[in-house]
């Protein structure tokens, strides 16, 4: 069904509420129309994950692999990216689709609220392999940490006590990483509204995992002999807008996109 459909639907609304005589017929006629609206709609396919899947693939082989052998040549032979990326799993904030990284240009990891933990041999080994690869294995000239608006794991650390008594498996552990920020946050900016504060939080976060960073020893190494540089970042999605900062043993004043 068209825009037009739905127009007769509001001016056969309309005579059943002022044409007293042709009540019946304009009746008759919002009920024919709602019918094939409801036909139309279980009409349509369900969702089908296999098929989006295939099809998505098949785009990218198409329009993108098929008509780049040389980039795709190259990237065969081994990886050599400029960057490494800490972004949120949050699907509406891939670093790749936002700030346009193309295969090989970025080495990602992604996880709750962007979050970095702090150098740990046994508890976050998993982001301590991936810092260690890319700092001194891919030998990155940048860690880029991207927070982002209405990010649900930082208004989670700042609505929830966080003290044991919640049935998180694994999410109140996590966030608990960012609990300098949100203590900074309700510090400076304790009159603010709640939505305010989960705003100040998001970036604050980035700072603190810019500093546990410096907790990796090849990280500091990196940054003593000027071959890595740390960054900041924000995503706003709401207004379409990205900051970014720098810490090579500062903040530097955000670059506003």
């Amino acid at each position: 069904m068209g825009k037009e459909s739905y127009e007769e639907v509001f001016e056969a609304l309309k005579k059943l509420l002022s044409d007293r005589e042709e009540k019946a017929t304009a009746a008759a006629k919002v009920g024919q129309i709602s019918a094939e609206l409801r036909t139309a709609s279980s009409d349509s396919k369900p969702f089908d994950p296999v098929e989006r899947i295939k099809n998505g693939f098949i785009y990218f082989k198409t329009e993108k692999f098929d008509k780049n052998p040389d980039l795709y040549r190259e990237l065969a032979k081994g990886q050599c990216p400029k960057f490494m990326v800490f972004a949120c799993s949050d699907s509406r904030v891939s670093p790749s689709h936002v700030l346009d990284f193309q295969p090989g240009e970025a080495f990602m990891v992604r996880n709750i609220a962007n979050l970095v933990p702090p150098f740990d041999k046994v508890r976050y080994a998993g982001v301590g392999s991936a810092v260690e690869y890319a700092v001194l294995h891919l030998k990155v000239e940048n860690i880029v940490v991207i927070g982002h608006s209405a990010c649900g794991g930082i208004e989670g650390l700042m609505s929830s006590p966080y003290d044991g008594t919640t049935s998180s498996y694994f999410i109140e552990d996590w966030v608990k990483i960012a609990m300098p920020a949100k203590c900074k946050v309700l510090a400076e900016h304790g009159s603010s509204s709640f939505e305010e504060q989960c705003r100040y939080c998001e970036k604050e976060a980035v700072n603190v995992s810019l500093a546990n960073l410096l907790s990796y020893p090849f990280v500091r190494d990196g940054l003593v002999k000027k071959t890595l540089a740390l960054k900041g970042g924000y995503y706003d999605f709401v207004k379409g807008t990205f900051e970014l900062w720098g810490l090579e043993f500062g903040l530097s004043p955000p670059l506003h996109v």
